[in-house]
């Protein structure tokens, strides 16, 4: 026919005879009642789809002829067409078979199960019959019907539930809806529908559900409910601002929370349980950052810049983590694995990194440890170098070279006294003298204040000092009597009880003086040694008026030294050990005129750092105006401490009087280098 010239007549007979027959069909589809709707127009579709393959290939050569000349819709493809226009479309069928897929899809929501492989056939329908079809006869109504449904579920939950089980809900009609996609629905939905739950469940009501009474966020964290947090974490990270809003939450109650630890009172009466607290905390968030919120960068952010908030809200917290770090080197790791060890200290250092006046945390670290290592009372060598290691890393050579240093002398002192007791055989092997030589510099060592000390000792420090004069030149010895320890022996009572008593230099001073007296007057006793009287009266409460170690005795008893008081040796001493140590009565803590000399101490070690900052900085830029300097210095030095910007002003000053910047003679606030 086509080459006959009938194209035209086969081609509009064709489309004649399929749409009469079509509209047969059209029919018997309406006609189907309930159920056996969709399953008659699956049915048909199937048998449509037969006849036109059939059809396509008997009227192949007009397909491939005359269609593309002439620009007509080819065979297959006018199949669909017709379909469409007369079936899908036909006025009493398309509403209706919306209305069904519709209500299908209800029913399966709400529980009932539905025949989904029928579902499938004819949304796959929809979607042969071209994209615009399937999204205006299906997705479309049924995006509007699913946020609707979703709207009022939710209202329903929020009013009844808390927080946890609100988001299983959520979280569970999420996957249905991903399913459900994948069964039945063209992939593109899945997005679509998604951000329709996540909206209407999620979007919505995220404000309402952080802040939930009894159930919300904060109480997820106070109750380490790992589940619910990664729940939320991963529901709301699908939402708008989900992340900043859980964050936002976090923060402000670590702020907070963070801020009640460091300043309560009773918290601050022990420092080492001060530092755990903070640990403990730091523990937890760490734990839920990777447990329930992925290892999130911007939560560990956070956490970072709130715990660096509240720790340096306590000016004391550089202290107390050096005594933290002093209690566990002291006796806190014993028997604790290498592995251990590396951890405690780790996190040290972490909490070191928060803070601003990382100089101040030095001032005590270097007290402490000198302490330790003077008193021989340190547990591990390898911990203490590590951890000196790790504060080399974190702040570079300047910050740990004296504290080094302070190892080194330790290493020599035992070779001097190798040396000394060899070139004194006469002393023989009891040795009675041990000493330290520090280097000046590197220890935190007051101002020496020598007492008196017992003729016996002052003859062998004297040789001591002759010997290490004589292979050393040009250099110079103060005792500091104030860091010694001594063992001495004693003899109780008419029974004869005999202890070792472990003291300091200046217990023993006091002691000695009961060899040639009975009773001795508080005076009497600060005359002969000339200890200074904090110290002396320290020294005397610790050895008369603690329990279990009072070997001496006063008048009147009390727990407290005054100056009227007298004392003599305690006849009925006695210890089931023979070895006694006699602590000192110390404040762990410093006491408010010690923590204001040794701030006074880090004010002035501050100053040449600023004036160095300065000068770095304008030697580089030459000419710079007052704010941009103190805004570099400032950065400059955050490593060590927050500088003060008075302070910064000062040495400015102080750099103008010496000549080394001058001000501008017409803008008073630009300043230029002299080289």
């Amino acid at each position: 026919m086509v080459l006959h010239k009938f194209g035209e007549k086969l081609y509009n007979g064709l489309v004649a005879t399929m749409t009469s027959h079509l509209r047969e069909i059209s029919k018997s589809v309406e006609a189907a009642q309930g159920d056996s709707f969709l399953e008659e127009l699956n049915r048909k579709w199937n048998d449509h789809n037969k006849a036109l393959q059939m059809i396509r290939d008997i009227l192949m050569y007009m397909d491939r002829t005359y269609i593309p000349s002439t620009h007509k819709t080819p065979v297959h493809e006018l199949g669909l067409n017709l379909w469409r226009d007369n079936i899908i479309h036909s006025s009493k069928i398309q509403t209706r078979l919306q209305n069904t897929l519709l209500e299908l899809v209800h029913r399966e929501r709400t529980g009932e199960v539905i025949d989904r492989g029928l579902m499938r056939n004819i949304v796959k329908m929809l979607m042969d019959l071209g994209s615009s079809v399937y999204q205006e006869d299906f997705e479309k109504p049924f995006l509007e019907v699913s946020a609707e449904f979703y709207r009022g579920e939710s209202q329903k939950f929020i009013e009844c539930c808390d927080c946890g089980d609100y988001l299983k809900k959520a979280e569970k009609r999420l996957n249905e809806e991903i399913e459900r996609v994948t069964h039945y629905l063209d992939s593109k939905s899945e997005v679509k529908i998604t951000n329709v739950v996540e909206k209407e469940m999620i979007a919505n009501h995220m404000l309402r559900l952080v802040h939930m009474e009894n159930s919300g966020l904060v109480n997820m964290l106070l109750d380490d409910k790992y589940e619910d947090l990664g729940r939320m974490y991963n529901l709301f990270r699908r939402v708008p601002n989900g992340l900043s809003t859980i964050r936002e939450v976090m923060t402000s109650h670590l702020r907070e929370t963070g801020k009640q630890l460091v300043t309560d009172p009773e918290r601050l009466k022990d420092p080492v349980e001060f530092v755990q607290r903070l640990l403990d905390e730091k523990d937890k968030y760490d734990s839920i950052i990777s447990n329930a919120f992925n290892n999130d960068k911007t939560f560990q952010n956070a956490l970072n810049s709130s715990f660096e908030y509240f720790i340096n809200l306590n000016a004391r917290s550089p202290e107390f983590i050096s005594l933290f770090v002093d209690d566990k080197l002291r006796k806190g790791l014993k028997g604790v694995s290498e592995e251990d060890v590396e951890i405690i200290l780790d996190k040290v250092m972490m909490l070191f990194r928060y803070l601003q006046e990382k100089d101040v945390f030095e001032k005590y670290y270097k007290q402490h440890l000198a302490k330790r290592l003077l008193s021989g009372k340190t547990v591990s060598d390898d911990a203490e170098r590590s951890l000196i290691v790790k504060l080399k890393t974190e702040c570079g050579y300047q910050f740990t070279s004296k504290l080094e240093g302070m190892f080194t002398d330790m290493k020599t002192s035992q070779d001097t006294m190798q040396g000394f007791y060899a070139s004194h055989v006469e002393l023989g092997d009891a040795r009675t003298l041990v000493v330290q030589v520090l280097t000046t510099g590197s220890w935190p060592t007051q101002p020496g204040v020598t007492c008196n000390l017992p003729a016996e000792m002052s003859a062998l420090c004297e040789k001591f000092r002759s010997y290490y004069l004589g292979t050393h030149t040009g250099r110079r010895l103060s005792w500091q009597t104030n860091m010694g320890t001594a063992d001495v022996k004693a003899t109780f009572g008419k029974g004869g009880q005999k202890h070792e008593l472990n003291v300091s230099t200046y217990q023993m001073c006091v002691l000695m003086l009961f060899n040639n007296a009975e009773r001795l007057s508080y005076k009497e006793i600060e005359q002969a040694t000339e200890i200074p009287a904090a110290d002396l009266k320290r020294c005397l409460q610790s050895m008369a008026c603690v329990k279990g170690k009072n070997v001496l005795r006063k008048e009147p008893m009390s727990k407290d030294i005054g100056e009227e008081d007298v004392f003599f040796v305690n006849d009925k001493f006695t210890s089931k050990f023979y070895k006694v140590k006699i602590g000192t009565v110390v404040a762990q803590k410093e006491s408010e005129p010690e923590k204001q000399e040794t701030r006074q101490r880090v004010e002035e070690d501050r100053k040449p750092q600023i004036e160095a900052a300065i000068v770095r900085i304008m030697k580089s830029r030459r000419v710079l105006d007052h704010n941009n300097i103190i805004t570099e210095v400032t950065k400059q030095l955050q490593s060590r401490f927050l500088a003060n910007p008075t302070e910064i002003k000062k040495r400015i000053e102080s750099l103008i009087e010496r000549d080394f910047l001058e001000r501008d003679s017409v803008d008073r606030k630009l300043y230029r280098y002299l080289a």
